[in-house]
């Protein structure tokens, strides 16, 4: 079965590209309530789960033993645009574990905000693995296996316990067995475990309705959500949909982009989760998806949307600032 057409991209009047998709919507018991597309075939969710995987974080007691802040919990779900608060706030954390930025295995990019990313430039400054848009997750992890005394060194590996405890975490939440699926290495060298979207979904939706779930796992589900919501700056950044969204609906939502399309969210108020992947992989489409996904099950207020006006229909510029087409929800969705 192909999946539907999701959003359309425009040149003029003419539709230049379709973007096709599935997303899911369930219910803290797992039950799809809604779903478009194949929402059974394994996707891998990249980014988009880090919350999930923050979990051992706040469970181990490793956050309190190293009296982690509301805005560093926040960084570790993050996909960050190395502006100063986040490279300030991973360096002050990892000092505080006794560790600095070379034990950070996610190696280094360039900041994903443009204005930084010139600021080094200019300076001759050569991004370092702090910069990485995964470094807020990845001291998360070597914060816990320092509480555990265990070997930091490879701590990236499959088989190491750093990354054995989120399996069970997302597990847990998802209602899968993470180690009997298909799996890889992600962009920032922690493996990566393909799952469908409903299972994904049913994380989320437990996230935002954690009645069923241990004291234990609810306490760490409302301190992650409650330092997301508190700072949405840290999770992305200027420019960054995660971060615009979570302004404007504070615990309402929680979203998180991940790479290649895919997009998550849970909603509070209505204790629904929903999870999405655009097939071509295309960030732009995934985020016209998710807000007109969330604009058809009634989580965004009139303000809402006028604030995100240009994300729910993005306009395509040329290289002279000119207009020339928008990416648009497709017929779809009328």
């Amino acid at each position: 079965m192909s999946n539907p057409v999701l959003v359309n991209t425009l040149r003029g009047e003419l539709i230049e590209n379709r973007h096709r998709g599935a997303v899911a919507v369930c219910d803290a018991n797992g039950s799809l309530l809604q779903s478009w597309g194949d929402v059974t075939a394994l996707v891998y969710p990249r980014s988009a789960i880090k919350a999930l995987q923050a979990l051992p974080l706040v469970e181990s007691g490793a956050a309190d033993h190293f009296n982690l802040s509301e805005a560093e919990l926040a960084l570790a779900c993050s996909s960050h645009n190395a502006e100063a608060a986040h490279t300030d706030t991973v360096l002050g954390w990892l000092k505080r574990i006794d560790l600095d930025q070379n034990a950070l295995e996610c190696g280094a990019h360039a900041p994903l905000h443009p204005q930084t990313e010139r600021q080094m430039i200019e300076r001759h400054s050569q991004p370092g693995r702090i910069h990485n848009n995964c470094s807020g997750k990845h001291t998360g992890m070597l914060t816990t296996a320092r509480f555990f005394a265990e070997e930091t060194h490879g701590y990236i590996k499959r088989e190491h316990p750093a990354q054995q405890r989120w399996f069970d975490s997302v597990g847990e939440m998802a209602g899968v067995d993470m180690r009997q699926l298909p799996w890889s290495y992600d962009g920032c060298g922690i493996p990566v475990i393909a799952m469908p979207l409903q299972s994904m979904a049913t994380a989320f939706a437990r996230m935002a309705a954690p009645d069923g779930l241990t004291a234990v796992r609810r306490d760490a589900v409302d301190r992650i959500a409650g330092a997301v919501a508190q700072h949405p700056f840290m999770v992305a950044g200027s420019g960054r949909l995660c971060t615009e969204v979570m302004q404007l609906t504070g615990r309402r939502v929680m979203i998180k982009t991940g790479a290649d399309g895919v997009y998550t969210a849970a909603v509070k108020e209505k204790g629904i989760g929903i999870a999405l992947k655009i097939d071509d992989g295309s960030k732009e489409a995934a985020e016209v998806t998710l807000l007109a996904t969330l604009n058809r099950l009634g989580v965004l207020h009139d303000d809402d949307l006028a604030a995100l006006a240009d994300r729910c229909r993005i306009p395509i510029t040329n290289t002279r600032g000119i207009v020339t087409g928008h990416r648009e929800p497709s017929e779809f969705w009328s």
